[in-house]
C-alpha cells in the first residue's frame, strides 16, 4: 500500500511548525519518528492533507536535569538517546528501564518520546510510565503553552487532550523523593512485540519501611494507561510484605482491572498476567525503594 495523496512540510523550527498546524487544523499531522505514522498512512487508516516533518525542529530535542533534580525532556528526543542517557538513568531510573522494552533498537533510533506518547497507543509503554511517575506534558500552539498532568493527558483509545494545532514539545518529570523505587513488567508473544499485559509501578517508603505513596498504571489492558488506585490505596500505610503485595495485586485483577480479548490472549488470561505482573512490580519497587 501507498499513502493517500498530501502536502509535505519541513520546518526548521518551532514557530514554523506552530504556525502550520494552526493553518492546517485537522487536516494536518505531525511527522517526528514515524514509527507509528507511517504505517498507518500506508494503509490509508490514516489520510492526512498535510504533513508537518518535525525532524529539523533541534530546539525539541534535549534531555536535562533541572535544579530540583527533576527531568525535562525535548519531545524530539529519541527513544534511543533516552536508553543510553546518564541523565536518564540518574534523575528517572524506571524510565530508563522502560526503554529496552521498546520494540527494537532500529525502532528505538527514529522513534521519538514525544511521537509515543502523542500517539496514545494503549498497549504502550512510555504512556503507562509517565502516569505512574506524575510527569507532566506541555503543549504549545500559535495561542500559547499549556500543562497537562500526564494522568489527565489520556482521554479515551488514541485519543488525548492535544488540540488540532497543538503541539507536544516537552515532558517534565518531578524529581524522586528519597527512599522511592518503580519497576516496569510485562509479557509480551515475543521480545519487542507490544505487550499482552504491562504494569508500571513506583512506591514510596518512609523511615520505617512503611508505604507513603505507590502507584500501579497498567496498560494493554484497556483504552490507555489504566491506573488501580483502590490496589495502590491497599499499600499506603503498611509495611508491604509479601502478603500484603498480593493482596493488592489480588485487587488490581478482580476489581479494577477488566480487559478485552483478542486473537493474542483472553479476558481471563490477561486477568491473571494483571495479578501476576502486579504483585512482581510492586515486590520489585518495594525493593529499589528500600535501598535508595
Amino acid at each position: 500500500m501507498k499513502p493517500a495523496p498530501f502536502v509535505y512540510f519541513a520546518p526548521h523550527n518551532l514557530d514554523e511548525a506552530l504556525d502550520l498546524l494552526a493553518q492546517h487544523g485537522s487536516a494536518g499531522k505531525v511527522l517526528a519518528g514515524g514509527q507509528s505514522l507511517i504505517p498507518t498512512m500506508n494503509f490509508r487508516l490514516a489520510q492526512p492533507a498535510a504533513l508537518v516533518d518535525i525532524n529539523r525542529v533541534a530546539e525539541l530535542a534535549f534531555v536535562e536535569e533541572n535544579a530540583g533534580g527533576g527531568l525535562r525532556i525535548g519531545a524530539m528526543t529519541r527513544q534511543r538517546t533516552l536508553e543510553r542517557s546518564a541523565t536518564v538513568a540518574r534523575c528517572a531510573p524506571l524510565l530508563h528501564a522502560t526503554m529496552p522494552y521498546i520494540a527494537h533498537v532500529q525502532i528505538r533510533n527514529r522513534g521519538t518520546i514525544g511521537g509515543s506518547l502523542a500517539h496514545a497507543d494503549p498497549a504502550a509503554e512510555l504512556p503507562a510510565v509517565m502516569v505512574a511517575l506524575d510527569a507532566r506534558i506541555r503543549l504549545q500552539s500559535r495561542h500559547g503553552t499549556r500543562w497537562v498532568n500526564a494522568a489527565d493527558f489520556y482521554v479515551g483509545l488514541f485519543t488525548t487532550e492535544l488540540g488540532e494545532d497543538e503541539l507536544l514539545v516537552e515532558i517534565e518529570i518531578p524529581a524522586a523523593l528519597p527512599r522511592s523505587g518503580g519497576s516496569i513488567q510485562e509479557i509480551a508473544r515475543r521480545h519487542g512485540d507490544y505487550a499482552l499485559v504491562g504494569v508500571a509501578a513506583t512506591v514510596r517508603l518512609d523511615e520505617s519501611g512503611v508505604c507513603r505513596a505507590a502507584r500501579l498504571v497498567y496498560f494493554s489492558v484497556g483504552e490507555g494507561p489504566t491506573p488501580a488506585p483502590r490496589a495502590a490505596s491497599l499499600l499506603q500505610g503498611e509495611r508491604p510484605d509479601a502478603a500484603t503485595i498480593a493482596a493488592a495485586a489480588r485487587v488490581a485483577a478482580q476489581e479494577e482491572i477488566d480487559p478485552l480479548g483478542d486473537i493474542h490472549a483472553t479476558p481471563a488470561y490477561r486477568r491473571h498476567l494483571v495479578e501476576v505482573l502486579g504483585r512482581r512490580a510492586v515486590a520489585e519497587a518495594v525493593g529499589r525503594a528500600s535501598r535508595a
